[in-house]
C-alpha cells in the first residue's frame, strides 16, 4: 500500500489520467444498470427535440435520445479501439521480433510487405479494405490492422537488431538455450516498454480512424449507436440541430485527449533517462 502511494504521489498525472480511463470504462461498462432510455427506441413525435428535461442532450432524426446513445457509443468506441490497438500491437510485435532475430528470408519478406504497405497512404487503403469486405465495425477494425502493423513490426525490429548481436545472446546459444527461450528472456522484456509506450499513445489515434471510417460508410452502420456514425447522421442538420454533432464530437474529442495524455505520462514513466534524474 505504501509503494503504491508513493508512486501515485511520483506521478499525480499519471495517476489522475488513469482514473479518468477507468472511469470511462466504468461508464461504458454500467451503461445498462443507470441508462433508462434505450438508445435506439425512435418516437416521430419526439423528433429534433433540443437539449433539456428528460432528454439531457435532445433527440435525433428518429426521436431517439442523444445522451443515451453517446453513452452507449462509448462501448463500442472503446471495445473496438482497445480490441485494434491490442490485435496491432500483438501482431506487429511478433512479426517485428522475429523478422529482427531471424534475418534472412523471414526478415526480408515482412519487411518488403511492411514497405509495400506504408507506400499507401493508410487511411485511403483502410478505405479501400473496408469497402471490399463490407461496412461493419468489424470490418473496419480488420482494415486498420491490415494497415497499421507495419509500424510496430519497423519498431519492434530495430529495438531487436539492438541486441541481437551482444555478447549475452551469444552466450545463451552457446549454453544450448532454444531461440523461443531467448525470444521469451531477453528480446520480448527488451521491446515491450517502448512498444507498450507507442500502443497507449495510439489508443486515441486508433479510435479517430475507427469513427472516421464510420463516418465515411465504412464503419457501423445504422441504427447502431457509434460516434463516428452519429457524426455522419448529424451532419446533415448542423446548421439547424447542432446538437446532434456537437456531443459525439466532444465525447471523441475528451477520450482521444485523455488517452493521448496517458501515453505521454506512461512514457515519462518508462523513459530509462528520467530514472536517472
Amino acid at each position: 500500500m505504501k509503494r503504491m502511494l508513493d508512486f501515485v504521489r511520483l506521478h499525480k498525472q499519471f495517476a489522475i489520467l488513469s482514473a479518468l480511463v477507468f472511469l470511462l470504462i466504468l461508464t461504458a461498462v454500467s451503461a445498462p444498470l443507470w441508462i433508462k432510455i434505450s438508445p435506439y427506441d425512435s418516437n416521430l413525435k419526439d423528433a429534433f427535440l433540443p437539449p433539456g428535461g428528460e432528454h439531457l442532450f435532445g433527440t435525433d432524426k428518429l426521436g431517439r435520445d442523444v445522451f443515451s446513445r453517446v453513452i452507449y457509443g462509448s462501448r463500442i468506441s472503446l471495445t473496438s479501439s482497445l480490441l485494434l490497438t491490442i490485435s496491432v500491437l500483438f501482431l506487429g510485435t511478433v512479426l517485428g521480433i522475429t523478422a529482427g532475430y531471424f534475418g534472412g528470408v523471414i526478415d526480408t519478406v515482412v519487411m518488403r510487405i511492411a514497405d509495400m504497405l506504408i507506400s499507401f497512404p493508410g487511411m485511403v487503403l483502410a478505405i479501400a479494405v473496408a469497402g471490399i469486405m463490407g461496412a461493419s465495425t468489424m470490418n473496419a477494425v480488420i482494415a486498420i490492422l491490415i494497415v497499421s502493423w507495419t509500424k510496430y513490426a519497423r519498431l519492434a525490429r530495430s529495438l531487436v537488431l539492438k541486441i541481437r548481436h551482444k555478447d549475452y545472446i551469444y552466450a545463451a546459444l552457446t549454453t544450448g538455450s532454444k531461440n523461443l527461450y531467448i525470444l521469451k528472456k531477453y528480446m520480448l522484456p527488451n521491446v515491450m516498454p517502448t512498444l507498450i509506450v507507442t500502443a497507449a499513445s495510439d489508443i486515441g489515434t486508433m479510435m479517430l480512424e475507427l469513427a472516421g471510417l464510420s463516418f465515411l460508410g465504412f464503419g457501423a452502420k445504422p441504427p447502431l449507436a457509434e460516434w463516428g456514425l452519429m457524426l455522419n447522421e448529424g451532419r446533415i442538420y448542423m446548421m439547424d440541430y447542432p446538437w446532434l454533432m456537437i456531443y459525439p464530437g466532444f465525447a471523441i474529442c475528451i477520450v482521444v485527449v485523455i488517452f493521448n495524455l496517458l501515453g505521454d505520462s506512461l512514457r515519462d514513466i518508462l523513459d530509462p533517462r528520467n530514472k536517472t534524474k
